[in-house]
């Protein structure tokens, strides 16, 4: 046997198992250098190889998006005309337009029975927005989304919106795009992160074939499905997004989808109060969506069978059409009218409240639709109403109702979604008015912060967190990444001799020598190399013979992780073999222990961080202080 001088504080739990549930050799033979397990690289070429099928997989699912995305628009606009004009064609009509009477207020309803009759005999997961419901099985069922789903999503939902129901077509295809991908990769022999990915991919380019914005589309996932951003999704789904735009382009055509008249530069005060008007609709985000879970809660209270909810919304929403038919169906014509300025007033202000009371009363009642158009409705509108009374108040300011309506357009979407990049992206794009970029900044970045500060979930995350589960929001770099094993590793090993006996070990270990306290240690032979790894636990065995050597107590060939392995890929080496420490080995020479790393150790470097985190905290306070101390009296 041989020990250093002084012991280490290596772990001081107990090893609930011992090293036998390896593939078992034979104790008088040493495992040839080739049998050692190493640790799995983090970016090795057979991985970046499934990124390369993976995008391809990926890409295929960006133009199906792209395909079903036009396939849903004209199914809705085919049942807007036949319910509101009797035309059995594929045309877009607003159902503005009808002239159908008190006709209005049933249609809605008879919507709402349909829907409802198919997610209860159909599937209950085509019901509510579609975003929520495709990161419910992100989480809970590893992006395996129901095969009906794929299809039953994008019918209900065209049927809920033309007949006038006040959602926008991108929650359904994003929904039924992330539904394929989904089905895509319940078909091949795929992990759930890839199928995740293709989910997202799928999500991606449905958003990105309806309303042209690749690069939102991207962040959408990113932000809201993926809770990631590496390499091996960024690129599938960026790749899936570029496809899907292509698709639109060829569908759909290069236009923007919410045009509206060039803006001019704004001075420095201007982006000053377009910021705080961003602020005030952040605030306006979190009332909006805190209505939408009251009245759903309130629908939960209803005695009658959830099938009927949606025919109860839809009631409302028609009683509410037929005084203002601008609150039916997607209303993509709405916001395009208020950025460009032609909706102003006490019209505008009609058309925000009974859209926001039409919208929340569907939502709530669990009927299909999306939430990004009524939102930017909503938000467009405040947006605007509060440009002209800033501009009103302070007219040298130079206030743009229209920049103010497209930064209400993007903070509403932010404090409610709190899909920050996605927000501002997505208004740059579905406009291409590049001067509009440091408002939008400025206005959806100070509506994040309100949400932050006013709101635990979003309108995206409530229903989830209500069922207890915890919602990543935040990304950061991996600590355990970030930290080389050498740097934490203990180099004063104390190691076994492979042709010591068992009793002169019990006999070390009984007389409580510097080391023997440890409760796992390295075996080497002769020459000093590695043979395994055996615990305290082995060594106490009572029905061990005495006079047996140490290296018969080997059942399994050495596991180790290198010294310039990050304590990640040591954590996962520990969990994937089973193990609670490691012998750190160089790659020069395998079989040559040059520390020992434990779980205790992966701990204590979290607590480092956190000693780290606590002491700048303290000092940011302390300087507080000190410079209150100093100010004269």
């Amino acid at each position: 046997m041989s020990s250093s001088e002084a012991p280490t504080a290596h772990d001081s739990e107990v090893e609930p198992e011992n090293t036998v549930t390896g593939l078992p050799v034979a104790p008088a033979l040493e495992p040839a250098l080739e049998a050692i397990h190493l640790p799995q690289q983090g970016q090795t070429v057979q991985s970046n190889r499934r990124i390369v099928l993976i995008s391809a997989i990926a890409i295929l699912v960006g133009f199906a998006a792209g395909v079903i995305a036009k396939l849903l628009i004209l199914l809705i606009d085919f049942i807007t005309n036949v319910s509101f004009f009797g035309q059995f064609t594929t045309g877009f009509h607003s159902p503005s337009g009808t002239h159908i009477g008190l006709w209005i207020i049933v249609i809605p309803a008879i919507g709402g029975i349909i829907v409802g009759y198919m997610a209860r005999y159909g599937s209950a997961a085509i019901r509510g927005h579609g975003i929520p419901e495709a990161m419910e099985q992100v989480i809970y069922n590893e992006s395996r989304v129901p095969a009906r789903v794929t299809l039953l999503k994008p019918i209900s939902s065209a049927i809920a919106i033309g007949t006038g129901g006040p959602f926008g077509a991108e929650g359904p295809i994003i929904a039924t795009g992330g539904a394929f991908g989904s089905l895509i990769g319940q078909f091949l022999r795929i992990t759930g992160d890839e199928r995740k990915i293709l989910l997202s991919a799928g999500a991606a380019g449905g958003m990105t074939a309806i309303f042209g914005t690749p690069v939102s589309g991207v962040l959408l996932a990113i932000e809201l499905l993926l809770f990631e951003y590496r390499a091996r999704s960024l690129v599938p789904v960026a790749l899936a997004s570029a496809t899907a735009m292509a698709v639109h382009v060829w569908l759909f055509g290069t236009e923007p989808v919410f045009p509206m008249p060039n803006i001019t530069e704004p001075s420095g005060s201007a982006l000053a109060v377009y910021t705080f008007l961003g602020a005030l609709v952040g605030f306006a985000s979190v009332y909006i969506t805190r209505a939408v879970y009251v009245i759903e809660d309130a629908f939960d209270r209803i005695p009658v069978h959830w099938m009927w909810w949606p025919a109860i919304g839809g009631l409302a929403v028609g009683i509410i059409g037929y005084f203002d038919p601008r609150t039916l169906g997607v209303g993509y014509d709405n916001i395009q009218h208020i950025l460009s300025g032609h909706v102003l007033g006490m019209s505008l202000v009609a058309l925000v409240v009974l859209k926001f009371v039409s919208w929340a009363i569907a939502l709530g009642s669990g009927t299909s639709g999306g939430t990004l158009a009524p939102l930017f409705t909503m938000g467009g509108g405040i947006g605007a109403l509060l440009g002209v009374g800033a501009n009103a108040i302070a007219p040298n300011l130079g206030i743009d109702p229209r920049i103010a309506a497209l930064v209400g357009m993007a903070a509403v979407f932010a404090g409610a979604s709190r899909a920050l990049l996605t927000s501002i992206v997505f208004a740059f794009e579905a406009t291409r008015q590049p001067l509009g970029l440091l408002p939008l900044l400025g206005g959806g970045t100070a509506a994040y912060l309100v949400s932050l500060l006013m709101m635990r979930s979003t309108i995206m995350t409530e229903k989830l967190v209500r069922r207890g589960t915890r919602i990543p929001s935040e990304y950061e770099a991996d600590f355990l990444d970030q930290v080389l094993v050498r740097d934490v590793q203990s180099s004063d090993v104390v190691a076994l001799k492979a042709d010591d006996a068992v009793e002169e070990v019990r006999d070390w270990m009984a007389a409580r020598a510097p080391g023997s306290g440890h409760q796992g240690f390295p075996v080497v032979n002769a020459k000093d190399q590695l043979v395994g790894v055996i615990t305290r636990r082995d060594l106490l065995d009572t029905d061990l013979e005495m006079t047996c050597l140490v290296r018969e107590l080997i059942k399994r060939p050495p596991v180790v992780v290198y010294e310039d392995n990050s304590l990640r890929e040591a954590a996962d080496q520990m969990v994937r073999e089973g193990v609670g420490r490691l012998p750190v080995v160089s790659r020069e020479d395998p079989r040559h222990v040059a520390g020992l790393i434990t779980r205790s150790d992966l701990l204590a470097a979290h607590e480092r961080r956190l000693q780290l985190a606590n002491r700048q905290q303290r000092s940011i306070v302390f300087g507080r202080l000190r410079g209150a101390r100093a100010k004269p009296a």
